[in-house]
């Protein structure tokens, strides 16, 4: 990973870099920010230039046998602990078997997907019992960190969602965070760093990690190929700054979203029956990714009707296409009460559908809920 596969977010590269070249890097990291962002994606990029037998100013070369190897995710001298099912007591051969399959999966996880979250990590494994990082866990990573770096540079521990760690296996950890070996370089990924010991987080510095903007957003779904130039501007403000969201929104979103949303509030305010059975039914076979996609535009249209009302239009993000809809929808009977009651109940169903509600009669009901506030005079 370099940090120019990364979009934007270069004030946070440059003090990385910075604090390198100075030698005031400290030896424990904690990454953290909300889920989206490119905490995991900037922890490998850095383990990568500590590395690089010839870096940049700005990053790695890219091209040296080191940086080669830590794009396959395979230098010797970087290490990784993250969240495993409990494995039941087995022989050790058993268990070594078990480790190097989860580095295996570990592996094409974090190629595939660089700004997945635990539920991601979860599906990935097959797996739906809790998963943690264990005491035994903890000791592996004393033990591994305790042999020399195989390579002559950074030795370096990367563990990802470390809020999973519990009592024994945080306290397990403390004191080679207190006193590392030489070399060494812990970088912790969070996305909850609230859950974490305070003297885990005493003993870190902490990398707050922002969202990205939408442009930053639109760029990368464009220059990666995941989407046109128009439908890149129409998810950019509906993933508000979380590239998981947006790289799923890319796949399943089409570019008349906000028609489809329009069309199907104009059947709430008819309560016409038959066209919103027709609409529930079509939802229900669309997908998970395309359900959320529909809400996720439903919240964005109350978002921008709302400052439009407000008369704020350079806060506005929605694109000039879609903008006399919305300059419509919150010119007419909607007020600001009602637009808020609205925005409520498109994110209520959002939450329901990301937790495997039946998505036929969750936007029946929507459709009914919406129809009673829209027509309330």
């Amino acid at each position: 990973m370099l940090f120019s596969s990364i979009p934007g977010l270069e004030e946070t590269k440059e003090k990385l870099i910075t604090a390198i070249n100075t030698d005031h890097l400290a030896h424990a990291l904690l990454f953290h920010g909300k889920e989206g962002s490119p905490t995991l994606a900037l922890a490998l990029a850095l383990a990568t230039y500590v590395n690089c037998t010839h870096p940049g100013k700005t990053d790695s070369c890219g091209t040296c046998p080191s940086c080669q190897k830590m794009e396959k995710l395979i230098h010797p001298d970087l290490n990784f602990a993250m969240p495993l099912p409990t494995p039941p007591k087995k022989k050790e051969e058993d268990e070594s078997e078990k480790k190097s399959d989860h580095l295996t999966s570990w592996r094409s996880f974090v190629r595939e997907k660089t700004y997945g979250n635990l539920p991601d990590w979860h599906a990935h494994l097959g797996i739906t019992k809790p998963l943690l990082i264990s005491k035994n866990a903890a000791r592996q990573i004393v033990k591994t960190l305790s042999l020399k770096s195989f390579e002559g540079g950074y030795k370096t521990m990367l563990i990802w969602a470390p809020e999973t760690m519990n009592l024994s296996s945080a306290n397990a950890l403390l004191k080679i965070l207190e006193e590392p070996p030489a070399k060494t370089l812990f970088l912790m990924v969070s996305q909850q760093p609230e859950s974490l010991l305070t003297t885990i987080l005493s003993r870190t510095q902490k990398i707050h990690v922002r969202n990205f903007t939408d442009e930053e957003i639109r760029n990368y779904l464009v220059q990666s190929g995941l989407s046109s130039t128009v439908a890149a501007q129409q998810i950019a403000p509906l993933a508000d700054g979380n590239l998981r969201e947006a790289i799923l929104l890319s796949q399943n979103v089409a570019d008349k979203n906000t028609l489809l949303f329009r069309d199907w509030l104009r059947d709430c305010y008819a309560v016409d029956i038959p066209a919103l059975l027709r609409f529930s039914e079509q939802m229900s076979i669309t997908g998970k990714e395309g359900q959320k996609s529909l809400l996720l535009t439903g919240v964005n249209v109350i978002r921008e009707s709302l400052l439009n009302r407000a008369q704020v239009p350079n806060l506005m993000r929605t694109d000039e296409a879609d903008r006399e809809f919305i300059v419509k929808f919150s010119g007419s009977v909607l007020t600001d009460e009602k637009l808020s009651n609205l925005y409520t109940l498109l994110n209520e169903a959002y939450f329901h559908i990301e937790r495997n509600a039946n998505a036929k009669l969750l936007f029946l009901d929507l459709a009914f809920s919406l129809a009673r506030i829209i027509k309330t005079s």
